[in-house]
């Protein structure tokens, strides 16, 4: 590990990265502040503009947006009663109460400083923790790899909505597209209805700007326009948090920034889930209960804390294995690999300089979404009652934009709206599709490494089963599906109930 810090920050201490890390920040902060618009449609929009760069400014710039997206979401939560992302819900339960009695300054404050010290305690967790599981991932081979894959392909179940069969479909769809191309061991092509352009298969990031970008301008043109109207002058209160106050947000913060990295780990859990999570046990261990729901400080530093310290616990099990946390970090999966680094043991020994320097850099994203946080708060906010008007045709320049510049071709753009049609019809019947996403991110990687384990095998499978590791995936595997079913059945008897 030392052997790698000086030069790592050799490689991320220069203007370029930090321009780009201020830049993602800023970025990441304003589209979660508005409502609708999601940081994984924000990191599609500009996943393509990272493929001209290089490794670390590339990563630095999609950690800031992803970062900050975990605090922008409380400013409009805190200021309208509206979170602008799912996770930043449980931050309005405390912060809108607590803005109504006019201390709107100082809400946001404790959520800022919240969220900085849960993403430092994320960030120092995935500095210290991934290199030891990438050891253990170097004692893992290809049948192993086959059953890791899977084990990433049950998150399917747990993002399925209301359906999970709607959910597995849509699953096999995003698993069908990977397949689109040469096959990865023959080289014959596959699916391509002899368009050559097909040959190579589909650029990830043009598939999802159709998918998640474009389908939301389409989504909110079905709703009538709206315009938000904020009072920035309510922002101008001093802010003061007590000592007694401080606290009181010590105990929930720490709490939470631990519940948040160990369920960040787990993929396919997610922020809303560890927000929820430990706003209840803050709530629960609390010695001022009544407050929770009227402006507690303990609830809001529980929620913002929670929902950032997952941003760096999911990179743990994405720069170790390959499998993303969540959809966002699956989504920057692509950034890596365009630039040949393939996740595992190999990436911290024979690229460990430029991996120390992405773990290190998000220290630096924290650091300095605090700093533009404490000055920026009223911008932001502002953000909030831009008019949809004006928003809508600036997001669809920049999908097409996008699009177009990932091979300036306009073949890509015609694929972009094809597959906008494809999440229209799959809105319109309440397909989900994000299992989409994962199918495209994991299914090259699935079909490689269960073909290879069978080369090796000469075809018998119980290659599968031969060794500790193998079963131990297998027993997560199993003991996954069971627990997802088991929360599916529970919520379908609770709604039968009500």
């Amino acid at each position: 590990m030392l052997q790698y810090i000086i030069p790592a920050m050799k490689m991320l201490f220069t203007v370029e990265n930090f321009i780009w890390i201020n830049l993602g920040v800023f970025i990441g902060s304003v589209f979660a502040a508005i409502p609708g618009l999601t940081v994984i449609l924000c990191i599609i929009l500009f996943l393509p503009f990272t493929y001209k760069m290089t490794a670390i400014p590339g990563m630095m710039f999609l950690l800031g947006i992803y970062c900050a997206g975990g605090y922008g979401g409380s400013v409009s939560a805190i200021l309208i009663n509206t979170p602008g992302t799912p996770h930043a819900a449980t931050t309005m339960l405390d912060g809108h109460p607590m803005s109504e009695k006019g201390r709107t300054k100082a809400a946001l404050k404790i959520a800022l400083y919240a969220s900085t010290f849960g993403g430092i305690f994320s960030a120092l967790t995935l500095l210290f923790l991934a290199p030891q599981v990438a050891k253990v991932a170097a004692n893992i081979g290809t049948a192993e790899y086959f059953l890791v894959c899977v084990f990433g392909l049950t998150i399917i179940a747990g993002i399925s909505g209301k359906s999970m069969i709607k959910g597995i479909i849509s699953a096999c769809l995003g698993l069908f597209i990977s397949c689109i191309g040469a096959d990865p061991q023959t080289s014959y092509d596959r699916f391509t209805f002899g368009i050559s352009r097909l040959y190579l298969g589909l650029d990830l990031a043009i598939c999802l700007i159709g998918l998640f970008a474009l389908i939301e301008i389409l989504k909110k043109a079905e709703l009538k326009p709206d315009r938000l109207k904020l009072d920035t002058s309510k922002i101008m209160d001093d802010g003061k948090i007590t000592k007694d106050e401080y606290k009181r947000m010590a105990r929930p913060a720490l709490l939470s920034s631990i519940i948040g990295v160990i369920i960040g780990i787990i993929p396919g859990t997610g922020a809303s889930m560890a927000s929820w999570f430990s706003y209840d046990v803050a709530k629960n261990m609390s010695r001022h209960k009544e407050e929770f729901g009227h402006g507690s400080v303990e609830g809001i530093a529980a929620a913002e804390s929670a929902n950032n310290a997952v941003t760096g616990a999911t990179l743990i099990p994405l720069l170790t294995l390959g499998i993303p946390g969540d959809g966002c970090v699956a989504i920057m999966l692509s950034a890596l690999m365009i630039n040949g680094l393939n996740p595992g043991l190999s990436l911290f020994t024979t690229q460990g300089d430029i991996m120390y320097a992405i773990m290190l850099g998000l220290l630096f994203v924290n650091l300095f979404m605090l700093l533009q946080g404490k000055y920026l708060t009223k911008l932001f906010a502002k953000v909030v009652s831009i008019p949809q008007e004006i928003l809508t045709p600036i997001i669809v320049i920049f999908c097409f934009a996008g699009a177009y510049s990932v091979n300036k071709s306009y073949f890509d753009v015609a694929v972009t709206l094809t597959f906008a049609v494809i999440a229209w019809l799959l809105y319109k019947l309440d397909f989900p599709t994000v299992p989409i996403l994962l199918g495209l991110v994991l299914g090259n990687m699935t079909e490689t490494n269960f073909r290879r384990a069978l080369l090796i095998s000469e075809g018998n499978p119980s290659i599968f089963v031969s060794s500790p590791y193998c079963i131990a995936f297998i027993i997560l595997i199993i003991g996954a599906v069971a627990m997802i079913i088991r929360s599916k059945l529970r919520d379908r008897n609770v709604q039968k109930g009500a």
